[in-house]
């Protein structure tokens, strides 16, 4: 039987280059046709079933792969659960090829969550449970993300299975993270490393955790030890030939533009690894560590317009390179004000070539943040730049004989409470 089987899958391989419905319906009819389960049909239904999901994947048919987990049900029940997890897994991971197939993802993983409490399959629910966080995660959902990633750590945390907490505090750092609330995702990361430290983890995951690292640590300012541990996970993403790799290398090029050494860039770009990656993502942040180099908005605002798939959807990159084009106008303003005590806004919006409304807020910003001393007169449109005072020793002198006199004076009413309480 187990021979007939494979012709069966042969010939579908041969039809798929010419009818590929053909074909679907031929490697469907092997998968989940009333056929025997001994282990060399099943090693057989494998191999179709694996060659039916790459069909229907090219065709972008994600409402047949949800349906060919539902007809596979009966052929469930006849062989292990390890396996059985991995067929699951498997084909959720096909539907995730798929383009635009989120929200049907999303639906699956329910469904299967259903289907495996109903049956008891604890190990399989737990790690679809994941996948639907993460989904959840990326439709923003935060607290239906939040509310699963906790009923899974009361679980997991009981089972001791320390490679799925690394998993799941992983994701839990990447929600709050999501949310800007960085002391939990920074107390998540930590609990992973703390998991992942006490076991064998695949490069993979390690990539993953660094690369989570790195990202926290360009959110509190820290490029270098960011750029640091995206490297790391750099490195071994490019081992694995892991497509994450070129995001990665992305985040490596943007700490360096943020920590000003632009001209490392392009030696990077050109090492073995980033040739390797090379492609619109690299070409982005060439163009933006060029017009940074130049301190030119123009160019700066064109490379966002140009590039805005590779940098403004990417929430990480867009969040740093918003800093960025408020540190460069900042510097750029100083440098057009600092000829002049007294000049007319409209001018200096003509300079930089900005709408008036943008630069006058931008001054009155750095105003009040003491980037320099001046005043907007907004009645005759003016700004006026004030000298910088010389500081007087005098203040800062009373200052500290008020703070010794305060010394004295506490000094002296703990000396007459105690003769007080004596008398």
């Amino acid at each position: 039987m187990a021979e007939a089987l494979a012709a069966k899958v042969q010939a579908a391989e041969e039809a798929a280059a010419t009818s590929s419905g053909a074909a679907v319906e031929s490697l469907r009819e092997v998968v989940v046709g009333p056929h025997p389960n001994d282990a060399e049909c099943l090693k057989v239904k494998e191999a179709a079933l694996q060659k039916l999901t790459d069909l229907l994947v090219k065709q972008g048919s994600a409402p047949a792969l949800r349906n060919l987990l539902t007809q596979l049900r009966p052929l469930f029940a006849a062989i292990p659960k390890a396996k059985t997890a991995k067929i699951v897994r498997t084909i959720v991971d096909s539907i995730a090829k798929v383009p635009n197939s989120n929200e049907l993802l999303l639906e699956v993983c329910k469904e299967q969550v259903e289907w495996a409490s109903s049956e008891k399959r604890t190990f399989l629910r737990q790690r679809i449970e994941i996948r639907l966080a993460m989904l959840q995660m990326e439709a923003k959902d935060y607290p239906a993300a939040l509310h699963l990633i906790g009923k899974l750590l009361t679980e997991v945390k009981r089972l001791d299975d320390k490679l799925l907490l690394v998993d799941i505090h992983l994701l839990e750092s990447k929600v709050h993270h999501a949310l800007k609330n960085l002391p939990k995702s920074r107390a998540a990361l930590t609990a992973a490393r703390t998991a992942a430290n006490a076991i064998y983890i695949p490069p993979s995951l390690q990539a993953d955790i660094d690369t989570q690292s790195g990202t926290l640590h360009a959110e509190e300012k820290d490029y270098k030890t960011a750029y640091s541990y995206f490297f790391e996970a750099f490195e071994q993403l490019s081992a694995l030939d892991d497509s994450r790799a070129v995001a990665v290398l992305k985040y490596m090029l943007l700490c360096k533009i943020m920590t000003g050494d632009v001209s490392d860039v392009p030696a990077i770009i050109s090492s073995k690894g980033g040739l390797k990656y090379a492609g619109a993502d690299v070409d982005a942040m060439r163009a933006v560590a060029k017009a940074y180099q130049d301190r030119s908005l123009q160019e700066f605002q064109a490379t966002l317009q140009s590039y805005s798939g590779q940098l403004s959807d990417d929430p990480i990159v867009h969040t740093h390179l918003s800093a960025l084009y408020d540190t460069l106008l900042e510097q750029n303003l100083i440098r057009l004000i600092e000829p002049f005590s007294r000049v007319e806004i409209a001018h200096i919006a003509s300079l930089i070539k900005l709408p008036v409304a943008t630069v006058e807020g931008k001054l009155s910003q750095m105003i009040l943040d003491k980037k320099f001393a001046g005043t907007l007169d907004q009645g005759v449109g003016t700004l006026e730049v004030f000298e910088e005072a010389a500081p007087d020793p005098i203040y800062p002198g009373t200052l500290e004989t008020f703070d010794n006199l305060t010394c004295v004076v506490e000094s002296l009413a703990g000396r007459t409470a105690k003769i007080t309480a004596a008398a």
